[in-house]
C-alpha cells in the first residue's frame, strides 16, 4: 500500500539515534496521557458536547471495536468526512486504537473527488453526517459507495436530521460494541509507519494525498508546544477545519499530546466565536488570516475583549504589521506561523519577539528542522537574497499517495523539501516569504491552482483569452481575480455571466472568480507563458484608482 515512501537512510539514521523518531506512536501519546489525566476535558464543542481524556478513551474505543469487527486491520486507511465537531477527534483516536490511518476528507469534496480519493486510499470504512449547512451527505455518499470496492463499512452521523437509509449510525455504534481493551488495540506498529493522509493541493497544483507518519507528526507537535511553552492547563480554539493539517496537527494532535483543552465551533461565527472563547476561558487560537481578522474588527466595532487569549498563530499568509499592532491593542500577540502540509508549519515568530519583528519575519524554524534558501540549480544563496525556501527534518513527510513522480519533483535524494515558495533569510536565521514561484493563489489559508480554475473557464460565452491571478485582500489573503479579452460582441461581459456558466458546469464555487477584469489582451512571452507581474500591476492600478 505504501510502497512509495520515500526516506533518505542517513536522515533516518540520524533522526533515530536523536530519539526523534522511534518506535513511539500517536496511539502510546494517548494511552500516556489518558493515564497522566483521565479526568481533564480533551474537547469540548458549541453543539454541547463535552469528552474528558477518559470520556474519550472509552467511546472511541467502542468505534476501534466496530472497525475491527467489520474487517479493517492495521495499515488500513479509514475515511471521514465531518465538520468541525468533537466526534473528528473520537475518530482520530479510534483509528489510532485500531492501528488505521487516518485519511479526513474535506466538506467540500463531492461524488468524484469522494471516488477518486477513497479509491486511490483503498479505504475501508467512511464516516459523515447525514446533513450539513445544507448539503445532504447521506445522498452523496450512497450515490457513491458501490464504485468505491474496497467500502466495508458506512457510517453516518446524526446532525440536523436522522437518516433515511439502512446504515448503520455513529449512535448505535457507541450503543452495540463494548469498548476494546489496551491490549486489543494495536500496538506492533512503529513511529515510521504512516499515521494519516492529508489531501492538499499544495504548490505543485493537484490534490494530492500526503503521506505522514507517526514520527513526523509526533515530532512536529513535540517541538512546536516546546518552543510555545503550552501546558496542559492551556485551551485551545481552533476555528480551521480539521481535516487540514493546522487543524489536525495543532488542534487534534497537539492537544492531546499534552493533555491540553480543545474547543471547536461547528461553523464560525465572529460574536458567538468571541464569546465561546471567553466561556472556556483560551488561552490561545490558530488558523487563518481572516479569522483574526474578523474578531478585531467586531472588537474594535461591536466592543468587548478576549482577556484569557495570550496569542493568535496566524498561517496560509503573512501577516501584515497593521494587524499585529491591531491585535496587542487587545493584549493579543499574533504570531505568524509558515509551513506546509508536507513540512507542517515548521518556522514561526515567536510570542516574544511579534512585536519587535511587526510583520517583517515569518520566524525561524523549530528544533531539528533545516531550512535552507537556494537558488534554481539548489545552490544556497548568500543571507538576503532571494530563493527558495526549502526545509529537512523529522517532520517532513515521507512521500505522496501512489505518486513517486510528483514526491521526486519537491523531495530530493537528500530529504530537503522544495516549497516552491520564494523568501530571504536575515543573519540569525529568520525567513520572510515574499512570494511563490508556482502560480498558487492563497484565499484564507486554503491553496488553489490558478492553473486549474482557469482550466474550468475554458468555452465560458463571450470570454476570448483568459487568465487567473490572486487579489490582495485584507480579510481572505488573496481572491480570485479572471483576466479576460472579450469576444466581438460581449464588450460587456459580466462577472454574474461567468459565475452562470460555471455554475451550470457544475463547477465547485470555490474555484469561480470574484472579480472579472476586461483587458485587450493577455501579455504573454515569446514562449507563450503569461506574464502574470503585468497583470498584477494593472490590477493594482485598477484597484488603486477605485480608492482614489
Amino acid at each position: 500500500m505504501f510502497d512509495e515512501i520515500k526516506i533518505n537512510p542517513l536522515q533516518r539514521q540520524k533522526y533515530l539515534e536523536a530519539g526523534y523518531w522511534g518506535n513511539r506512536t500517536l496511539l502510546d501519546c494517548w494511552e500516556d496521557t489518558v493515564k497522566r489525566c483521565p479526568d481533564r476535558e480533551y474537547v469540548v464543542d458549541d453543539r454541547g458536547f463535552r469528552y474528558t481524556y477518559r470520556q474519550m478513551d472509552e467511546a472511541a474505543s467502542r468505534v476501534a471495536a466496530y472497525l475491527q469487527a467489520i474487517g479493517v486491520r492495521p495499515k488500513d486507511v479509514v475515511s471521514f468526512q465531518l465538520p468541525i465537531w468533537s466526534e473528528f477527534a473520537l475518530l482520530t483516536i479510534a483509528c489510532l486504537k485500531a492501528g488505521a490511518v487516518v485519511h479526513p476528507i474535506a466538506m467540500c469534496y463531492e461524488e468524484k473527488e469522494l471516488i477518486r480519493s477513497m479509491r486511490i486510499t483503498e479505504s475501508k470504512a467512511y464516516f459523515g453526517p447525514t446533513f450539513f449547512h445544507k448539503t445532504d451527505y447521506e445522498s452523496r455518499i450512497l450515490a457513491v459507495m458501490d464504485q468505491i470496492p474496497s467500502l466495508k463499512g458506512v457510517v453516518l452521523l446524526d446532525s440536523a436530521r436522522e437518516r433515511t437509509s439502512s446504515l448503520v449510525s455513529l449512535r448505535e455504534i457507541l450503543a452495540q460494541y463494548q469498548p476494546l481493551k489496551k491490549e486489543e488495540c494495536v500496538h506492533e506498529l512503529t513511529g515510521q509507519d504512516i499515521a494519516a493522509i492529508l489531501c492538499t493541493s499544495g504548490t505543485t497544483g493537484g490534490t494530492k494525498g500526503v503521506l505522514l507518519s507517526h514520527d513526523n507528526i509526533r515530532y512536529s507537535e513535540e517541538a512546536f508546544y516546546k518552543e510555545l511553552k503550552l501546558t496542559q492547563e492551556d485551551i485551545m480554539f481552533m476555528p480551521a477545519p480539521l481535516n487540514h493539517a493546522t487543524g489536525f496537527h495543532h488542534g487534534v494532535i497537539a492537544t492531546m499530546m499534552i493533555g491540553a483543552k480543545l474547543v471547536l465551533q461547528q461553523k464560525y461565527y465572529c460574536r458567538e466565536a468571541i464569546e465561546l472563547m471567553n466561556k472556556e476561558k483560551c488561552t490561545y487560537s490558530m488558523g487563518a488570516t481572516p479569522f483574526i481578522y474578523d474578531i478585531l474588527r467586531e472588537l474594535e466595532n461591536n466592543g468587548g475583549d478576549l482577556p484569557f487569549l495570550k496569542f493568535y498563530l496566524c498561517g496560509g499568509a503573512p501577516v501584515p504589521g497593521y494587524l499585529i499592532r491591531k491585535a496587542w491593542k487587545f493584549r493579543i500577540l499574533l504570531c505568524e506561523v509558515y509551513g506546509s502540509t508536507e513540512s507542517v508549519p515548521h518556522v514561526f515568530v515567536r510570542p516574544e519577539e511579534v512585536l519587535a519583528f511587526n510583520g517583517t519575519s515569518s520566524g525561524r524554524p523549530l528544533g531539528a528542522i533545516e531550512v535552507k534558501v537556494v537558488d534554481d540549480d539548489g545552490r544556497e544563496v548568500p543571507k538576503g537574497m532571494p530563493g527558495e525556501e526549502i526545509s529537512r527534518g523529522p517532520n517532513v513527510f515521507v512521500g505522496y499517495l501512489k505518486d513517486r513522480a510528483v514526491t521526486d519533483g519537491v523531495l530530493d535524494d537528500e530529504g530537503w523539501f522544495h516549497s516552491g515558495d520564494l523568501c530571504v533569510m536575515d543573519e540569525d536565521g529568520n525567513i520572510h516569504i515574499i512570494g511563490r514561484k508556482k502560480d498558487m493563489i492563497v484565499r484564507g489559508g486554503e491553496n488553489l491552482n490558478s492553473n486549474e480554475i482557469n482550466d474550468h473557464l475554458e468555452g465560458c460565452p463571450g470570454m476570448g483569452d483568459h487568465t487567473i491571478i490572486g487579489m490582495p485582500d485584507e480579510r481572505m489573503g488573496e481572491r480570485i481575480c479572471a483576466f479576460a479579452v472579450p469576444l466581438t460582441g460581449h464588450e460587456d461581459l459580466s462577472l454574474e455571466e461567468v459565475k452562470a456558466y460555471l455554475r451550470e458546469k457544475q463547477v465547485p464555487k470555490r474555484f469561480w472568480p470574484e472579480r472579472l477584469e476586461l483587458i485587450g489582451r493577455i501579455p504573454h512571452t515569446g514562449s507563450g507563458k503569461v506574464k502574470k507581474y503585468l497583470l498584477r500591476e494593472e490590477l493594482q492600478r485598477r484597484m488603486d484608482g477605485e480608492k482614489q
